[in-house]
């Protein structure tokens, strides 16, 4: 509650009645009775990112710092030189402490900005906001000055401040800009000396209110909550690595503030969702971009002067995919994205020493070009094994025709050539192997490989992957390297593609499996969602193109709508023309009608001439065991489906045009509450069953 107030107010209050009471006599740990120094589980650290209010730290990091703080020999009557302190692990292992420097800063990214952290000793009435620290040490000095080893009153209420009427204060502190008046020892009251301050507090006074409650701000020693070590986070025991696509080199840190999104958005999902279960998933990003070199300032240096901001832009980010199909860079990326994976995996399995005892799983969300770089990885593949793939074909091809006697002669030359250089090769691969062992491609098996606004089917495709009749992820990506392939895209986003009907060409006239919204209640478990139909007069040709009302894909808080199908929206204007035209029956347009409808129909659609675009919706919205698409519509008829869905859409959402949607839905996933439930419901599938079968057991 307090971690994620980003406001003084209301917020802090709300969260400060929510939490547990201060532990006083009479409840919990005995307090002290007397003034004495702050004790460490009294002290609250604070860290602010990006200029906003400060947060607190979770007692088990509060506590540590306060710890490693005192033993710096700088807190209290500490005399001698600073002992060497090391820096305290914070965050859930995220960030470091430099308590000597009071900056925090992440472990596994680089990042310019040092994040400031704060000693809380005296806090505001309410919000529970510290002072600033040179205020709260001059504070806390004259306090125990005044009032050490003096009685403490026996009740304490931290939620209502009494009324200080016709006390005067006991004791006072002049500060820079304030002052502070004790009218007891539990009664500490902040004044503002402004001028205008000043006025006011002499007008209520003169109308009969206190000092105190006219303009002063009651204060608090020690923290609302004290520190303990046991409220600490829990165990990862699954890592996601977020890479990011093109675009990296013109906004550099940009994949960093997503995936701190992403992981925002993921802690709220498993608040709500996911808090009966003892792990945690951690969100690291991996950027791979910025330390390569590639061509230097070549591509910058022949680059026009005119429009330059525009070329600029399109060198930082479309270049990208330009390089990655450049024969000479291409390794430098590929190698960029391994090495940088290889060395956060390294990291953290250093740091986290049980992960990988406790069987700890990874799992990789890449956006745009970083799903195939990623693939590309996992698989090995590389565009010279395409390359001596067709030398061989031509070979074969060339073996079929007729040859004269010396094309033949010199082809079998040719041929116990090329067998003894690969003999020859695989010899020299041998006697380096023995003596160096080639090192996995990735340290890590991966667990599930998330795309994300991707590009990948294109690429596939273009390298000649067809559709199969297996029906399994193995076609495209074999499980032993990957347990599961998920594709998920915006319905407007132009640079993603489906992977399904790669492998099973009918899927191609199969809809995507739409994602739940975040606030759906009781959702239909995604592995007993069964497949509908596209809208049945969808051309088999034509891309799908979905009406989309939302750039945010996950409006939580529109209601589930039924889904719109693919080309409705664009061609709901020429559709209804062509039923009109069928509905005359004859002529031109009927011939042509019929033509559409024997190219791209099943054999309910001539129907739909009679019912209008209204009725073909009826029949396309229907869900469950699909029919088996007629031979006439161009696809061979199913005899087997996937193994596991891998296409998953967003829903849509009600407001903003599909155009603009189209221009901004490739960068909308990062916040979606809809793919943080998504993507945790698929990394805590394992943990959720486990427990739910103890709870049985138990039961």
């Amino acid at each position: 509650g307090l971690g994620s107030s980003d406001s003084g107010g209301s917020g802090f209050s709300l969260a400060a009645t929510a939490l547990p009471e201060r532990r006083r006599p009479g409840g919990g740990r005995p307090r002290y009775e007397v003034v004495r120094e702050l004790g460490a589980e009294e002290v609250r650290w604070f860290y602010r990112e990006d200029r906003k209010t400060w947060k607190p730290f979770i007692g088990y990091d509060s506590l540590r710092i306060e710890l490693a703080f005192r033993a710096l020999g700088s807190s209290g009557g500490g005399a001698g030189e600073p002992a060497a302190v090391e820096p305290v692990c914070v965050r859930s292992g995220l960030y470091e402490v430099d308590v000597a420097s009071a900056e925090s800063y992440p472990v596994y990214w680089n990042q310019t900005e040092k994040i400031p952290v704060m000693r809380g000793q005296w806090f505001i009435d309410g919000t529970w906001q510290p002072l600033e620290e040179e205020e709260s040490n001059l504070i806390e000095q004259e306090h125990l000055n005044r009032f050490k080893g003096q009685q403490l009153q026996e009740s304490f209420d931290m939620e209502i401040s009494k009324p200080v009427d016709g006390k005067e204060a006991i004791h006072s502190l002049k500060l820079s800009r304030n002052h502070v008046d004790w009218h007891s020892v539990d009664e500490v009251y902040l004044y503002s000396d402004a001028t205008t301050s000043k006025i006011a507090r002499t007008v209520t006074q003169k109308l009969g209110f206190s000092k105190a409650s006219s303009s002063g701000t009651r204060l608090h020693r020690g923290y609302v909550e004290e520190a303990t070590l046991e409220d600490k986070p829990p165990q990862t025991s699954h890592i996601v690595f977020v890479v990011h696509g093109i675009g990296q080199k013109m906004d550099q840190g940009r994949i960093i503030k997503n995936t701190a999104m992403m992981r925002d958005t993921a802690r709220k999902v498993e608040e709500k969702y996911f808090s009966n279960l003892a792990t945690h998933v951690e969100f690291l990003p991996v950027e791979w971009r910025s330390k390569l070199t590639l061509d230097g300032d070549t591509v910058d240096s022949i680059t026009p002067d005119k429009v330059r901001g525009l070329r600029d832009m399109l060198n930082s980010s479309a270049m990208d995919i330009m390089y990655y199909t450049s024969p000479l860079y291409r390794d430098e990326l590929v190698k960029g994205l391994q090495q940088e994976l290889n060395r956060l995996y390294s990291l953290f399995c250093s740091r986290n020493p049980e992960f990988e005892e406790k069987g700890g799983k990874v799992s990789i969300v890449s956006h745009s070009l970083g799903c195939v770089i990623t693939y590309d990885i996992m698989t090995g593949w590389n565009p010279v094994r395409l390359y001596e793939q067709l030398l061989q074909k031509e070979e074969e091809e060339l073996e079929e025709h007729w040859m004269s006697y010396e094309e033949q002669r010199l082809l079998e030359e040719l041929y116990i050539t090329k067998q003894r250089l690969r003999e020859i090769e695989e010899r020299l691969h041998e006697l380096k192997a023995s003596t160096i062992s080639k090192p996995p491609v990735l340290k890590f098996k991966v667990e599930n490989f998330f795309c994300m606004g991707s590009p990948l089917a294109v690429f596939l495709a273009l390298r000649g992957i067809r559709p199969g009749t297996s029906g399994s992820q193995d076609h495209i990506l074999p499980r032993t390297i990957c347990n599961r392939l998920l594709n998920i895209f915006h319905p407007t986003d132009p640079v993603a593609y489906r992977l399904e009907p790669l492998i099973l060409k009918h899927y191609s006239n199969i809809s995507p499996v739409q994602i739940h919204w975040y606030n759906t209640a009781n959702p239909l478990p995604y592995e007993h969602m069964k497949p509908s139909f596209l809208n049945p007069t969808k051309e088999a040709t034509s891309a799908p193109d979905t009406e989309s009302a939302s750039a945010a894909p996950s409006p939580t808080t529109s209601p589930v709508m039924v889904r719109r199908h693919y080309g409705e929206s664009i061609t709901n204007i020429g559709k209804a023309s062509i039923l009109g035209a069928a509905s005359i029956g004859k002529g031109l347009g009927g011939m042509l009608f019929s033509r559409f409808g024997r190219s791209s129909a099943t054999p309910q659609t001539m129907e739909t001439g009679k019912d209008g675009p209204e009725g073909d919706e009826k029949k396309a919205t229907t869900v469950g065991t699909p029919p088996l698409p007629h031979s006439s519509s161009g696809f061979l008829e199913p005899t087997v489906e996937l193994e596991h869905r891998i296409d998953f859409e967003l829903r849509e959402g009600l407001v903003e045009s599909r155009y603009w949607s189209a221009v901004t839905s490739h960068t909308a996933y990062w916040s979606s509450l809809d793919i943080a439930l998504f993507l945790l419901t698929f990394m805590y599938k394992q943990d959720q069953e486990e427990t739910d079968k103890s709870n049985l057991d138990t039961l």
